[in-house]
């Protein structure tokens, strides 16, 4: 058992660590989900039969890119998949999403390819069905790239998405849920970041009824560096939750998450889990991650719990805090005073809140569509 810190009572608990979830590519390690699990229990799960349901379709999603051609992709099995030492699933629908995919698309980039302008890989969905997707991405060594997965359109999809960074590789990877009001969107992210390799994951979702998402990592070897970046804005009625699992499983590796998210209208929800786990043998890490919430309207409710598991005093630092709020009236004042319009003045506060991630994300691409997202829920928002 491993003392934890409940951040929202200050009080500490003894709970199981993530050491000891369960990991399996068997579903039958999954017993059935009812919604009072500790990972499930800010989920509405009645809405989700079908995800955890052993059962498959024909339906895809329709994927469009334009690869460069160091980039490469194949369907291939599972096993050849496992082969690159993958992680396991770690939850019911991410198990069934593996095994019924139908095969792995893998996405690989070669050693020492340097590729400089962002591969964009667009994925939209055109129908109610339910579909599963499996994806492997893998950078060989001292290489370097940015991959986007731009998703779209309506769906009902679950994805098991792995990822592999070799020694001195620097990935970043960047997640758009762009979808229609109706979609459901629930994924598994899995990282191995090698030795002194640099692993950045973005996370962004302004579109879905109910989206779901974790991003993990671990490590392969002393010296990487892995940061987590999430933007969210969730409307009336959306249900958008993000879950983080730093295992700090190596020494001298270094973890940073920042996860920030508006809620606006009645019943907008937002979750957010950040776990962070640093295991006997990791000595000298250093780890901090960051959970910011701005509630815009009465009736939208943002849940926010950070967890530290450290079991070495050897490093070098760890933290993390969390927030939810409404507008900082001393900067309305300050626009205010200024002859701002309170209106203006409000909205002035909202971009400036979603900038810090903005700014480090540095993908000009994304960042307009960010900009460009982020002003239309701002154009029919009441604040």
């Amino acid at each position: 058992m491993t003392q934890t810190l409940d951040t929202r009572s200050g009080v500490p608990a003894l709970l199981n660590g993530r050491q000891d979830r369960t990991r399996s590519f068997d579903l039958a390690d999954f017993p059935p989900v009812n919604g009072r699990e500790e990972e499930w229990r800010f989920t509405p799960v009645k809405r989700l039969a079908d995800f955890f349901e052993d059962s498959g379709s024909d339906a895809t999603l329709s994927i469009t890119t334009d690869l460069p051609e160091a980039v490469t992709v194949e369907t291939i099995t599972l096993d050849a998949a496992r082969a690159h030492g993958i992680l396991e699933p770690e939850d019911r629908p991410a198990a069934i999403a593996a095994a019924r995919a139908g095969g792995v698309t893998h996405y690989s980039i070669p050693p020492d390819a340097e590729i400089d302008d962002p591969v964009v890989i667009r994925a939209n969905g055109t129908g109610d069905d339910t579909v599963h997707g499996h994806v492997l991405l893998t950078i060989g060594a001292n290489a370097k790239a940015t991959v986007v997965f731009e998703h779209e359109g309506r769906a009902r999809y679950s994805e098991f998405f792995s990822v592999v960074v070799e020694d001195g590789a620097s990935l970043t990877l960047a997640s758009l849920q762009l979808w229609d009001d109706e979609s459901v969107h629930l994924g598994q992210h899995d990282a191995l970041v090698g030795k002194d390799a640099y692993y950045r994951h973005i996370s962004v979702t302004l579109g879905g009824d109910i989206v779901r998402l974790g991003s993990n990592v671990r490590y392969r070897g002393p010296g990487g560096e892995a940061e987590l970046l999430g933007l969210y804005f969730a409307d009336a009625g959306q249900h958008l939750e993000h879950r983080t699992f730093i295992d700090h499983n190596t020494p001298k590796a270094t973890s940073n998450v920042m996860y920030k998210g508006a809620l606006q209208g009645k019943d907008a929800r937002s979750v957010w889990v950040g776990d962070v786990l640093i295991r006997p043998e990791a000595e000298g890490i250093d780890t901090y991650e960051l959970n910011r919430n701005l509630i815009l309207t009465d009736g939208a409710r943002a849940d926010s719990v950070p967890n530290l598991e450290i079991e070495t005093g050897n490093i070098e630092g760890a933290g993390h805090a969390s927030s939810t709020g409404r507008f900082d009236e001393q900067h309305l004042f300050y626009l205010m005073s200024r002859g701002i319009a309170e209106e203006e003045a409000r909205r002035l506060v909202v971009r400036g809140f979603f900038n810090e991630v903005i700014q480090k994300i540095g993908i000009p691409e994304i960042e307009s569509v960010l900009n460009e997202k982020i002003e239309e829920e701002l154009a029919r928002s009441v604040l």
